[in-house]
């Protein structure tokens, strides 16, 4: 980490690893009794973020840090930080063109990813087609969902009324989301007042879980991949 910033980035996004073997077969010869559960992968997180603000690095979310005067640490200072598939970002486009075997593309209308392949996306590129396996056209519901988990994503609280009032929904959307953060509320990871929604500090690591509780998909898909921690 110390090496890391030697070289001076003005920021670093510190991931974990993600253990996907029925996403990633090569992973299937790594024995998982050998990783680290998720109360060390926690005590690893927060020993790094430490090590960072000790070097003058803030915060900024859940899994990035910038120097203090990084425009993105001032957009998360102001309340204008924005969260995409590839993490945080001060780019407030509404499109986001990928290029390449497994990129997603997003726009206004939905979202659509590449072949995974890499030969299968070559073979379609040379034959003039576009390389795209599977897309999700979004919708109303989708946008006001999506506009709420970023929000808590970036700011640690959300407003649910003002989520409402943008996009035009009704005051009562979100009640199966606050009935899924009842046990995260009980163990004092979230807390609830009114309309607004706020990660409490010891909660901030489990912001993703409490995010997903407004993903109205998430319950219903197949797909899976690594854990929150």
């Amino acid at each position: 980490m110390i090496r890391a910033t030697e070289m001076g980035p003005q920021r670093i996004a510190l991931f974990g690893y993600a253990h996907v073997p029925w996403l990633a077969k090569n992973q299937r010869m790594m024995p998982e009794e050998a990783l680290p559960g998720p109360g060390e992968r926690a005590a690893q997180a927060e020993a790094a973020a430490e090590t960072l603000e000790a070097l003058g690095y803030q915060r900024i979310g859940l899994d990035h840090f910038a120097l203090p005067d990084d425009p993105m640490a001032v957009a998360a200072r102001e309340g204008r930080l924005r969260r995409n598939f590839q993490g945080y970002t001060t780019d407030a486009a509404e499109t986001l063109l990928g290029l390449g075997a497994t990129a997603i593309t997003k726009t206004p209308f939905g979202f659509a990813q590449n072949v995974t392949e890499t030969g299968a996306w070559a073979r379609e590129v040379a034959a003039g087609r576009l390389p795209v396996a599977r897309g999700l056209a979004v919708e109303a519901d989708d946008r006001l969902r999506a506009w709420a988990i970023e929000r808590l994503m970036c700011d640690f609280a959300v407003d649910l009324a003002e989520a409402a009032r943008r996009h035009d929904a009704p005051a009562d959307w979100a009640a199966e989301a606050l009935e899924r953060l009842g046990e995260l509320r009980a163990d004092g990871m979230v807390e609830i007042e009114g309309d607004r929604v706020c990660m409490t500090p010891r909660g901030r690591p489990l912001v993703r879980v409490a995010a997903a509780a407004f993903d109205a998909r998430l319950a219903r898909s197949e797909a899976r991949h690594s854990l929150a921690v």
